[in-house]
């Protein structure tokens, strides 16, 4: 079984609720709006590390994907930041995450799960600052909502 943290939207924030969940987790995927070079190195420096570039993500992130399509424990994902850019043909893909809304969001619909994290930075539009772990094995997976308290930073 692999623990992974998901989360999107930090905007240059790593909170100490999402860098003790980091240290638990096997690999780490992040939806975009990443907010500096900074995170992306802590990231990649302490897990096996999926981030694709925001709309946030400038020059600076010139080199991260816009999306990317990979495999954990048999559970086959699909990363972009916006899920107007989704694609239409999702065949092989059993999870879809993306970010952008800093709205919280898991739903089921013809066999895909559609994930969004929330945002885990800096709050904003009076939103609850979350993102979320996945335990994954054989295919198989589970999602939990982490809430931080907004007092938190």
């Amino acid at each position: 079984m692999r623990h992974i943290a998901i989360l999107s939207d930090t905007h240059g924030l790593l909170r100490g609720e999402v860098l003790s969940r980091l240290a638990g987790a096997d690999a780490v995927i992040h939806a975009g709006d990443v907010g500096g070079q900074a995170i992306v190195d802590a990231l990649r420096a302490c897990k096996e590390a999926y981030i694709v570039r925001g709309n946030n993500d400038k020059e600076w992130a010139r080199d991260l994907p816009h999306s990317l399509r990979f495999t954990l424990e048999g559970v086959r994902f699909f990363l972009v930041h916006d899920k107007k850019d989704v694609p239409g043909d999702l065949t092989g893909v059993d999870v879809i995450v993306c970010g952008h809304s800093h709205r919280y969001s898991d739903e089921e619909r013809d066999g895909v799960l559609r994930l969004n994290p929330g945002s885990c930075g800096r709050r904003r539009f009076r939103q609850e600052i979350t993102f979320c772990m996945m335990e994954a094995s054989q295919g198989r997976y589970r999602v939990e909502k982490i809430l931080i308290p907004h007092g938190e930073a």
